[in-house]
């Protein structure tokens, strides 16, 4: 089976620092992949890369087979690549369900069209988007009064409205209480099982990345220096020298 996605050999230099150094893997369809490691080894870069946020000086980004190295982030997320963001990125002033609604309207290439109002539009659809993630009762909310968790779950719902086959997440508990970051991610990653979508994120908590992911690529200094199973991962000896005192022993 074809990998959703795939980075080969994937570089950037920042001056004198590399940043990232050759970095290689593969992510299948319906995987969680958790990509680790310390402060400073590389990982915000590796991952803005993969959606053209940052262009790699050398290296690929193929989709589904398809080079995408450098494309712009708009037409990635046009290719079925969803990401949702260390700081929620939503539209404080709009209800939820018209966060979601805006969504879909660029989805379905509809911004622009002026002849029938917007509130019109993909009312049913974003419903069922809201109620996914547990977020239908909240519809008419203002979003920027919701509490941090529910700006999540919107957030998720944002981004599964483009109907994506890879869904990226940058540190999607950031921010949120310990005791609600379990359950969270607990709900985010069954979204994404259901859909049968590919999941790579980055993650602080080791406890939810134990809990969730299928795999562990483990980034320092900016080169990889493990990759497998959670438990085999938590073994390695190199892993647990880099995180000592972080959790991993």
């Amino acid at each position: 089976m074809r990998p959703v996605l795939e980075a080969a050999g994937l570089t950037k230099r920042w001056g004198g620092i590399q940043a990232v150094d050759g970095v290689s893997f593969a992510l299948a369809p319906g995987e969680i992949l958790a990509l680790i490691g310390p402060n400073g080894a590389g990982k915000s870069t590796c991952f803005n890369m993969l959606n053209g946020q940052i262009r790699p000086d050398g290296g690929r980004v193929l989709l589904r087979g398809q080079d995408v190295t450098g494309l712009p982030p708009r037409r990635i997320w046009r290719l079925g690549v969803g990401r949702t963001f260390q700081v929620t990125a939503t539209f404080a002033s709009m209800s939820v369900l018209d966060n979601v609604r805006l969504v879909l309207l660029s989805h379905h290439r509809r911004l622009f069209r002026f002849w029938r109002p917007a509130s019109d539009l993909f009312g049913q659809e974003a419903l069922a988007l809201l109620e996914r993630v547990g977020m239908a009762g909240q519809a008419g909310r203002i979003s920027g009064i919701l509490a941090y968790g529910d700006l999540k779950r919107l957030e998720l719902a944002m981004a599964l409205a483009h109907a994506p086959s890879l869904l990226l997440m940058d540190e999607p508990t950031a921010g949120m209480a310990p005791a609600d970051r379990l359950e969270m991610m607990a709900q985010m990653v069954g979204v994404a099982r259901r859909s049968g979508i590919a999941v790579l994120f980055t993650e602080h908590d080791m406890d939810v990345v134990f809990a969730h992911a299928d795999r562990l690529l483990v980034l320092d200094r900016g080169r990889l220096i493990a990759e497998g199973p959670p438990e085999a991962v938590r073994r390695d000896p190199l892993v647990r020298d880099v995180y000592l005192g972080q959790g991993l022993g």
